[in-house]
């Protein structure tokens, strides 16, 4: 091999580190028996990162932060929002049962701005839609007759670099979809059958390689890494694998065991990876009993919210939970009486 050759190559291989592993998330959704629907996810990211948990009335005016023709609304479900450095809504739950969640898709390709379609920031984007609707199809149908772009902002901490992520979407009727837009269009992936996301390549791809992977004895083999291919194969067979129960608890433990099975271990460090993410937080919604769980990377408790004690009338105040740094506050049990009424955050604005 020429000394170029052997150049280009490693050239390549740290480029492929870089964008496979800068950061790393996993979604599933749990069918279990009787209709309980629990939605889980693990936040990976390479640095610390503040999130905490907000309590969002009915009645609430929202702009989509992105310029003069950012779109206006105003929320017709209480939700408990999960936020990523107190500006962007990252996950949450709302009232009727609706969960979203953003991932990171190196692949995404935002729209240019066409100067007539209404705009979002990417920050409000998965609020926009815990704000207006009850179930997937309901989102999905808007979303296919109601063009809105999004714009991306950038990372926190990484001035000039954009984040590129996907949004995921599920219900409590186990209903899911992913919204990934590549080359400047949104592709909509509606289907019960998607139970879970991770990150590159885009979700129609994953499910080609999910395919040629389902031939393979999963009992015998499996795909281990960490790379978002293979735990997007491994998820994909634990998920309903695990304990299918109609006991909250045990339905919550068997979504966090096959959560951690795709985590990246706790300040994981490789000399070959430099970002390699590591996992930061994981929550899990109970979409049937209305429980949101919490449980950070550097804590050896669970903590959750029963949505059914929050008061999420349009006459309500907003209220936070303050978890600090990787939700690194310790909380034991349910935590509905920890929250205080707190002034909103304000979304990064993108334009």
């Amino acid at each position: 091999m020429s000394r170029f050759t052997r150049i280009l190559a490693a050239l390549t291989a740290v480029a492929a580190l870089l964008a496979a592993e800068a950061q790393a998330c996993t979604r599933i959704v749990y069918h279990g028996p009787a209709g309980r629907t629990l939605t889980g996810r693990n936040m990976d990211f390479k640095d610390p990162m503040v999130s905490n948990f907000w309590v969002f009335p009915r009645g609430v005016k929202r702009n989509g932060a992105a310029g003069p023709r950012s779109l206006e609304w105003t929320s017709k479900y209480g939700s408990l929002a999960v936020s990523d450095y107190d500006i962007s809504t990252v996950d949450g739950l709302n009232e009727a049962g609706l969960n979203a969640s953003l991932l990171w898709l190196n692949a995404t390709g935002f729209p240019e701005d066409d100067k007539t379609t209404p705009r979002m920031s990417l920050a409000i984007w998965a609020q926009f839609y815990l704000d207006q609707f009850a179930t997937v199809s309901e989102a999905v149908e808007y979303t296919r007759n109601h063009p809105v772009q999004v714009v991306s902002g950038e990372v926190p901490g990484r001035p000039g670099s954009l984040a590129p992520l996907h949004l995921t979407l599920s219900d409590a009727t186990g209903d899911s979809a992913v919204l990934e837009w590549i080359d400047g269009k949104l592709n909509i992936h509606h289907d019960r059958s998607y139970q879970v996301v991770t990150n590159d390549p885009p979700y129609d791809i994953q499910l080609s390689n999910q395919r040629y992977w389902s031939a393979v004895d999963a009992l015998n083999f499996l795909p281990g890494s960490g790379r978002s291919e293979d735990r997007f194969v491994r998820a994909g067979f634990y998920v309903n694998a695990v304990t299918q129960s109609d006991d909250p608890r045990i339905a919550a433990a068997a979504v966090f065991s096959v959560i951690r099975n795709a985590s990246a271990p706790y300040g994981v460090s490789l000399p070959d990876a430099p970002n390699l993410s590591t996992t930061r937080w994981r929550v899990v919604a109970d979409q049937k009993a209305m429980l949101f769980y919490g449980e950070s990377a550097t804590s050896p408790n669970i903590f959750w919210v029963d949505m059914k004690k929050l008061d999420f009338s349009e006459s309500a105040q907003i209220r936070k939970l303050d978890l600090g740094v990787d939700m690194s506050r310790v909380l034991v049990g349910e935590a509905s009486d920890q929250f205080v009424p707190a002034e909103p955050f304000d979304f990064m604005v993108a334009e």
